[in-house]
């Protein structure tokens, strides 16, 4: 029986072990498949990290994370957790093997993944000028022009951050009319170096060795193909939440989650059910940084010693 089980290797996850089993915790274990760490493993320069005056790749800045949280009793199992029910006051986890793992308290910190546009050139210049975070790679391009594709609440939040640091940023959108909220669509009209290019969809993302050098599209009503000059494109066409742990054999999920799968939370990361914490990009609101990630797994870990006694 532990008293903690994380699903999710991730800066919450490991994070919230360390404060776990810091605070007291003793049967605590961390459940991911690979290599802790999480996607910012991936990222090819952190600049923005408190306290990292360096610029580091994700794998530099998260390498020691894993040694530290062990050294307070964190155990990490590299199992993939299938399926996680509650019966009574107790949680029962389903392994990859098909053994079950009971729990008193839970924390999902499964994350979320960008979900890909499918666009010629995407995957090819994907961290070479192709970027879905604009906070993390917007400064590369400060008073460059850029691309942003998409029509989402993300999509204007991040032309705005954008529009703050580059010089043109050129709005991608295969609609005349946005899905972000009116309130979004109001602020973004107030830059001027924001480029509507609706009524648009985006044909091939181009460049060399070096990176991006602009992006094709096509107007959609005389179907004229035109390329936009830009070295950076950001990418906000949604996110798939990895929420699939929580859903039951009848279809529903464990706890409450929003209409885009993401699970509702208060401040304390606290979900619908007791006992069931979820922290980093998997919540609602998740800002998608790594310090923002370790800081909901630090108020979980806290919350779930509070919870237990």
């Amino acid at each position: 029986m532990l008293d903690l089980a994380i699903i999710g290797g991730g800066p919450a996850g490991l994070t919230a072990g360390l404060y776990a089993t810091r605070g007291g915790l003793k049967d605590v274990v961390m459940f991911e498949k690979g290599l802790p760490g999480g996607q910012i493993t991936q990222s090819s320069e952190i600049e923005n990290y408190p306290g990292q005056a360096e610029v580091v790749t994700g794998m530099e800045l998260m390498e020691k994370w894993p040694e530290q949280c062990k050294r307070f009793g964190l155990e990490h199992k590299m199992n993939e957790v299938k399926r996680v029910t509650k019966d009574n006051d107790i949680f029962t986890l389903i392994l990859d093997d098909s053994s079950e793992i009971k729990a008193k308290s839970v924390l999902v910190a499964t994350g979320s993944v960008p979900k890909a546009a499918g666009i010629k050139g995407e995957a090819e210049f994907f961290g070479k000028g192709v970027s879905t975070c604009a906070t993390c790679d917007g400064f590369f391009y400060k008073n460059k022009d850029v691309a942003v594709v998409g029509g989402g609440d993300t999509a204007i939040e991040e032309a705005i951050f954008l529009a703050n640091i580059c010089k043109t940023v050129y709005l991608i959108h295969r609609r005349d009319t946005f899905r972000a909220s009116p309130n979004e669509v109001e602020k973004l009209k107030k830059y001027d170096n924001i480029k509507l290019v609706l009524n648009h969809t985006t044909e091939e993302i181009i460049g060399d060795t070096m990176g991006v050098s602009g992006i094709i599209v096509k107007d959609k009503k005389s179907s004229e193909i035109k390329t936009l000059d830009v070295l950076g494109v950001f990418m906000f066409v949604g996110r798939n939440v990895l929420n699939q742990v929580l859903i039951q054999e009848d279809g529903k999920f464990l706890c409450d989650v929003n209409d885009s799968g993401e699970v509702m939370v208060d401040l304390k990361m606290k979900t619908s059910i007791d006992g069931l914490f979820a922290a980093g990009d998997i919540r609602i609101d998740a800002p998608k940084q790594v310090v923002c990630a370790a800081g909901d797994g630090a108020v979980a870990g806290i919350s779930v010693i509070g919870y237990l006694q």
